[in-house]
């Protein structure tokens, strides 16, 4: 897989979404992909834009930024600007700098946050989508919401007038085994399903960002919306992010 190109690897990636979806009875347009370009320079997120992908994630703001003006330069005016969305842990004191410049920002981990954002987008006059990061495995290496601390505040986020709570997004710990995954894919989806069901959040609450490059098969059966993939697309980084 090593000599792969970026369009045989999104080929790839596509059989084994349809293959998923079709054994979960899902549609395969239900679940939209993310490029994670950690660390991937901008001539190859241009190639993979121009091999059809239209949704691109970064975990930094800063190199995201950089990474949108290249990518945006080199693919020309005339071509469809791709979306670009915020995976990685977002600080508060980078909330002006996300705010409008990201259609999703996946990684909202407090309350603290969300109001930072929603105080940002009201400055900027713009209404910023966003998810909930849940801590699902209660791992103490991890920020995110407690499944409780997520029921309890989804209803008071979703009224921040500047912001439109889209889902949750989770993150499982890591393992060889993709199935380890599953039991908390699944507690998300019950948990974004009793919020919708108590009425917290609007019917547009519906996303649900889980599921890597190792496991995002699993996740598609579970019900994911969003899947976040990196490796599956770019290959193996071949250098950390300067």
């Amino acid at each position: 897989m090593a000599d792969q190109t970026i369009t045989q690897r999104i080929e790839a990636v596509l059989e084994r979404v349809e293959a998923a979806a079709s054994r979960a009875a899902r549609h395969p347009l239900e679940i939209r992909l993310v490029a994670v370009t950690k660390g991937v320079p901008p001539t190859r997120v241009v190639e993979a834009a121009r091999a059809g992908l239209v949704v691109f994630g970064e975990n930094y703001v800063q190199e995201a930024l950089e990474k949108i003006a290249s990518v945006r330069k080199q693919l020309g005016q005339a071509a469809p600007a791709p979306a670009w969305h915020i995976v990685g842990a977002l600080q508060r004191n980078k909330a002006r700098l996300a705010v409008g410049a990201f259609d999703l920002i996946h990684s909202v981990d407090s309350v603290a946050l969300a109001k930072e954002i929603d105080k940002r987008a009201g400055t900027a006059g713009c209404t910023q989508r966003i998810l909930l990061e849940v801590n699902i495995a209660g791992e103490k290496t991890k920020t995110g919401f407690t499944p409780k601390e997520a029921l309890a505040e989804a209803g008071a986020i979703a009224t921040l007038p500047h912001l439109r709570l889209a889902g949750l997004m989770a993150l499982p710990p890591p393992g060889p085994d993709p199935e380890a995954s599953r039991p908390h894919f699944q507690a998300l989806r019950e948990l974004r399903d009793d919020i919708r069901r108590r009425g917290l959040a609007t019917e547009t609450f519906r996303d649900l960002s889980m599921g890597m490059s190792d496991d995002f098969e699993v996740a598609i059966e579970e019900g994911a919306t969003w899947i976040r993939l990196g490796r599956a697309i770019f290959g193996e980084r071949s250098a950390k992010k300067k």
